[in-house]
């Protein structure tokens, strides 16, 4: 995993931190991972800021799981009155549901707004293996083709499907991996129809051994392959081929949707393709356990005649009550708007380091959800994850919170809450070009 803390080296580290981690080790076993070298404990949030014990503040320019900032009053009211009211799940009549399901649909467009219907589970991986479900039995073929550092999800389904997760996790025999369309190292004119090609050689391999495809299930801002959000003409023509092959295209708008990207609500609409399945979570309830699918309706005829769908906490009313908060206040106060704004601000600035610092190979992304590719050489563009990993613990110890991505780790991901300000936006610039100035010092 990028940017994971060391349970081996505790060495150095505070004794209180020190006590911290040997008593989380006892209590929750080996398979959960910290952040940082130094890992950062938070007790209480607000906006864009993370607060420790201490009353040290942190800016969180990373947690787009609450997209609306941490603690948003809206929410918070939403969900309390919720709770003090009725909390049970979809076997009764609500209107709640009814009201959110009806409210989002409206936002994709195209046959998604006129007859699609939407699903609710309480997280991205539970959408996800939905989605899958799904497409195996619409389809009668089992066969997923995937980018090549993709995340999907935690079931065992969807970990299947997320070659991200390390070597140590197996992929699915009738998963197939194409390369990600890395605009930096390969010409971004024919890109889309490269990719298309890639995707057409994996399904007549799935079909050579009696798969065939199932569905083509994408992030459309390829967040763990480094985030790719350029060139825009990538996704239709694999659309076009998944469909000549009898697939489905499924966008997995956990972490590209609910405005992200600043130039759409949802990620897969600046591809302008028509998904058969919109699969969401992390943001939608802004840190409330709510995720769920968008699915054309003959895609999921034949499921719901043949399977019953029941999920106990998924699309439970407290649950509705926070997700409805949530899009409103995306929508009420201007968040798309700022994503654009403020992403605009930020990517600026970050090309601006980039004339001054020559470890910075590539700057990209859309909204507020960037990458910043760090090389050891610009002339070969070799990928510097020590660079990266230096710059992420850097700035943790400048109170600035990051992670990273890619097939090597050496892309910096910045993805703060949509309520990132431009004052923000200028800090983490600032701390940004120190680390910088730092890291020049180390090489």
């Amino acid at each position: 995993m990028n940017n994971a803390f060391d349970p081996s080296k505790l060495d150095g580290l505070p004794p209180a931190t020190k006590g911290r981690i040997k008593r989380r080790s006892r209590a929750l076993g080996p398979a959960y991972r910290l952040f940082y070298q130094q890992p950062v404990e938070v007790c209480r949030a607000q906006g864009v800021l993370l607060y420790d014990s201490d009353g040290n503040e942190y800016l969180d320019a990373y947690n787009n799981v609450v997209s609306v900032g941490h603690c948003h009053p809206k929410i918070i009211a939403a969900v309390h009155q919720q709770m003090q009211t009725l909390c049970t799940h979809t076997r009764y009549l609500q209107d709640g549901i009814l009201d959110y399901a009806e409210d989002l649909l409206s936002t994709f467009g195209g046959k998604l707004s006129a007859s699609g219907h939407a699903m609710f589970t309480c997280t991205g991986s539970e959408a996800n293996d939905l989605a899958l479900r799904i497409a195996m039995h619409h389809t009668g073929k089992r066969g997923i083709i995937i980018t090549h550092e993709a995340y999907h999800g935690n079931s065992h389904l969807t970990a299947s499907i997320s070659p991200s997760l390390g070597d140590n996790s197996p992929l699915g025999t009738w998963v197939r991996q194409i390369p990600a369309p890395d605009a930096y190292r390969l010409p971004k004119e024919g890109l889309g129809q490269w990719m298309a090609g890639q995707v057409q050689k994996q399904i007549q391999d799935l079909e050579r051994h009696g798969d065939g495809l199932a569905a083509f299930i994408v992030d459309s801002a390829f967040s763990s392959d480094g985030v790719y959000t350029h060139p825009t003409d990538l996704l239709a023509p694999v659309a076009e081929v998944v469909h000549a092959a009898g697939g489905l295209f499924i966008a997995d708008e956990v972490q590209s949707g609910f405005g992200r990207l600043g130039d759409s609500l949802w990620g897969y609409q600046r591809h302008g393709v028509a998904p058969d399945i919109v699969t969401m979570g992390k943001p939608m309830g802004n840190g409330f356990p709510v995720a769920g699918i968008a699915i054309l309706p003959e895609v999921v005829e034949s499921f719901g005649r043949a399977m019953r769908y029941f999920n106990t906490f998924g699309g439970n009313s407290v649950a509705m009550a926070a997700a409805q908060a949530t899009l409103n206040v995306i929508r009420d106060e201007g968040l798309l708007e700022n994503a654009q704004s403020v992403g605009r601000f930020l990517k600026d600035g970050l090309l601006e380091l980039a004339k001054s610092h020559a470890s910075i190979g590539d700057v990209r992304g859309s909204g507020l959800y960037l990458g910043v590719e760090m090389v050891q050489d610009r002339s070969s563009k070799q990928s510097s994850p020590f660079a990266a990993t230096y710059l992420v613990n850097a700035l943790r110890e400048r109170r600035v919170l990051i992670s990273a991505s890619g097939f090597d780790g050496n892309s910096l991901k910045i993805r703060p809450p949509l309520v990132f300000a431009k004052a923000h936006a200028e800090r983490f610039l600032n701390e940004l070009d120190g680390a910088l100035n730092d890291l020049n010092k180390q090489q």
